[in-house]
């Protein structure tokens, strides 16, 4: 399937979901091409803002704890950068590292460098120290930074994403060309989703209800609203094993 997945290094919502994605695609056995899509939330010369000293975020935030423990990731929500670093030399350093064939891994370490070690990722100095860690070449990387090597692209990216994609706010997943809406973040709640965008139309369905999931023919489905079901006089269809 084709995932268009939209977010920025500094949004925790986009951490969580990526994690979850992956370890969904790992459990469900589904193969999925993605298609990473930078979003910067404050473009320069917007100022910056303050997530650490900001309550009402802090609260917000809360939502993300229990997904965050059963995907192991020990998140600081918010982390402790004052302001929130702007995201735009981040993301021309990972068009830098897919040249060089280190895409994904560039990509997981801008998240988790902001929100697992604190890390200001606005700052070239950090962004060059991670690069190398990751084994590219620091003074090749830095200077494409410094000569902007990347910024049109980056620029270009972004507008499509803020003026053609549009999206509400970050992350925005497409699987397939179709929208879907995380409530949970957990691992359970993205695979539901993949095992129903994966299954043919015309073919069974899955339906998941507590622990446990199961095939049916679709015909057999009632659909109301956001949720399915099978009729209540339908025979008990066999279980697939727990997610």
């Amino acid at each position: 399937m084709e995932i268009l997945f939209i977010s920025d290094y500094v949004c925790p919502y986009c951490l969580v979901a990526k994690e979850a994605l992956r370890q969904a695609l790992a459990e469900t056995g589904l193969e999925a091409h993605i298609t990473w899509q930078p979003y910067e939330l404050t473009p320069p010369p917007k100022d910056r803002v303050d997530t650490y000293h900001d309550a009402h975020r802090r609260e917000k935030y809360q939502i993300l704890n229990a997904p965050c423990a059963q995907l192991g990731l020990d998140m600081k929500l918010p982390p402790n950068i004052v302001p929130r670093p702007y995201t735009r030399l981040a993301f021309q350093g990972w068009y830098y590292a897919c040249d060089h064939g280190m895409g994904d891994a560039y990509n997981e370490r801008m998240y988790r460098a902001y929100f697992i070690d604190e890390l200001d990722i606005g700052d070239i100095d950090v962004l060059t120290r991670e690069a190398a860690a990751l084994g590219l070449d620091a003074e090749d990387f830095r200077a494409a930074l410094d000569r902007g090597t990347y910024a049109a692209v980056e620029a270009e990216a972004v507008d499509y994403a803020r003026s053609v994609l549009q999206p509400k706010g970050v992350p925005t997943i497409y699987i397939d060309g179709e929208k879907i809406t995380l409530q949970t973040f957990t691992r359970e709640e993205m695979a539901d989703i993949l095992l129903h965008r994966a299954a043919p139309k015309d073919g069974p369905t899955v339906l998941c209800s507590g622990d446990s999931c199961t095939y049916v023919p679709r015909q057999q489905v009632v659909c109301s609203g956001d949720s399915c079901t099978l009729p209540q006089n339908e025979e008990e269809v066999p279980a697939i094993p727990v997610l």
